[in-house]
């Protein structure tokens, strides 16, 4: 049984247009093609389609794209791959920022104070300490998200205690896929007052509870992607 692009698009409130653009781009099978050249969709497309609209919030239409592709060539193990690799990578970052809310807790009273008094680190201890790349560092502060000084005794970059936290926080939503909300999380944190705790501590949490929505996308995505693979009989029920 064939469906029109119109009927699809309305149930999906999406453009013929897009269908068509899906397809170009090879996240639909080709459709075949009436008498007079018209498209004529069946139901896995449909599937196909609703699964790149739950899929691409969460996962990003870039993996979005090499999944249903992957299905299409029957690599069922390469899709699935995909699929768990970003799950995992998700599950990490949820849990650095877990991590980053505790220690910022922790050591609120210690922030608190004057970071004049405390430890400044070199930019290999930060690295050290946060598990980043020194360039992914100095790109943050290239585009000026972080500042830092130079130690007076030999040149060399040193972060204070609130740049370091900035530097946690950013950590948190390095992976995240972008949206207008990750951007607003970015600039909260290149604006964070020098020693206020409490404000840093508020962003972990907003950054906590973004990925905790995009793991919600992931699960609406995972969904969508098994009731295509069902129809396609690719699994069975």
């Amino acid at each position: 049984m064939y469906v029109r692009p119109k009927d699809i698009a309305a149930k999906l409130n999406i453009s013929t247009s897009a269908l068509r653009n899906y397809e170009a781009q090879g996240l639909v099978p080709p459709a075949d093609r009436s008498a007079n050249g018209y498209r004529m969709y069946k139901e896995e497309h449909i599937a196909y389609f609703e699964c790149i609209q739950a899929m691409s919030p969460g996962f990003g239409m870039e993996v979005t794209k090499e999944v249903l592709c992957n299905i299409q060539a029957k690599k069922m193990d390469d899709a699935l791959r995909l699929v768990n690799e970003v799950q995992a990578n998700l599950h990490r970052d949820i849990k650095r920022a877990e991590e980053t809310i505790s220690i910022l807790k922790s050591d609120r009273p210690r922030l608190d104070r004057s970071s004049e008094s405390l430890e400044w680190k070199t930019i290999g201890e930060v690295s050290a300490e946060t598990s980043l790349p020194s360039s992914t560092i100095r790109y943050w502060e290239s585009i000026g998200l972080i500042t830092s000084s130079r130690d007076p005794h030999n040149g060399y970059r040193i972060f204070s205690p609130s740049q370091i936290r900035k530097i946690l926080l950013l950590r948190t939503l390095r992976p995240a896929v972008y949206s207008y909300d990750l951007v607003g999380l970015k600039q909260a944190i290149g604006a964070l007052d020098h020693n206020d705790a409490e404000h840093a501590i508020k962003i972990a949490q907003d950054s906590l509870a973004y990925l905790n929505k995009i793991n919600q996308k992931l699960l609406r995505g995972s969904y969508y992607l098994y009731r295509l693979l069902l129809q396609l009989k690719l699994v069975s029920d």
